[in-house]
């Protein structure tokens, strides 16, 4: 079962927006008036079809997109890169496309990930910089249920950089205050950013050559926002 995040009040908001009818509205969307009406007034639920169609009549952000269910979780690489693509990210522009799921959602499972292509982890404080205004209320705790908050944490740092570097002082405000939510919960325990399968060579040279942050939140990473390819000059 799919958990709600787009809601009639959220089709309703984005259809005055555009000074639209009910009926016009529901012609685009492929409804009646009567079953937008419905919707509107939260009698009937926002599937993630209609919420996918919705983004692209009302031209709303992908954050709106329903969280799906956990099951949903299990995305191939390649599904998850198809997803970085769609969402903007210039590494996988030849994937570009209509966004489908939630970036709030594809964090999540990048960083639930053992082991990942090192183009998709440099993706992250990108994704996560371009969509602050993502759903953290639901990221921080299932990022904690998973003990991944010293990567989600990690990530928020680096992206946190990005804004400065970018003198995004607004993006930059909130990814502070969500990386100071995150220090509260660090784990004291040694972790990788999604590579597990580091030799005991690449472990030790990482524990001496890490970058400060990533001591910081115990990784194993060198990434570093100076290595990034769309990091501005």
């Amino acid at each position: 079962m799919e958990e709600e995040f787009m809601t009639g009040t959220d089709l309703k908001t984005a259809r005055l927006k555009t000074s639209w009818t009910q009926q016009q509205a529901a012609s685009l969307l492929g409804l009646t008036q009567a079953y937008l009406s419905m919707l509107e007034r939260g009698q009937r639920p926002v599937t993630s079809s209609l919420a996918a169609r919705a983004l692209k009549v009302f031209d709303l952000p992908p954050t709106v997109l329903p969280l799906e269910s956990e099951d949903a979780l299990l995305l191939k690489e390649d599904e998850l890169k198809s997803d970085l693509g769609t969402l903007g990210y210039p590494g996988f522009s030849y994937l570009r496309g209509k966004p489908s799921r939630n970036p709030t959602q594809v964090l999540l499972y990048a960083l639930d990930q053992s082991d990942l292509d090192t183009r998709v982890v440099e993706a992250l404080p990108w994704l996560t910089y371009t969509y602050t205004d993502m759903d953290w209320e639901w990221l921080v705790p299932n990022a904690k249920q998973r003990d991944r908050q010293n990567r989600l944490g990690f990530v928020v740092t680096v992206a946190s950089e990005l804004a400065e570097r970018a003198h995004d002082s607004a993006r930059s405000e909130k990814l502070n205050g969500y990386q100071t939510l995150l220090d509260r919960s660090r784990l004291v325990q040694e972790d990788t950013l999604c590579h597990d399968s580091m030799t005991k060579a690449e472990r030790k040279w990482l524990q001496q050559n890490r970058p400060r942050e990533a001591r910081h939140w115990n990784l194993l990473t060198d990434l570093e926002l100076k290595n990034l390819a769309y990091v501005p000059a």
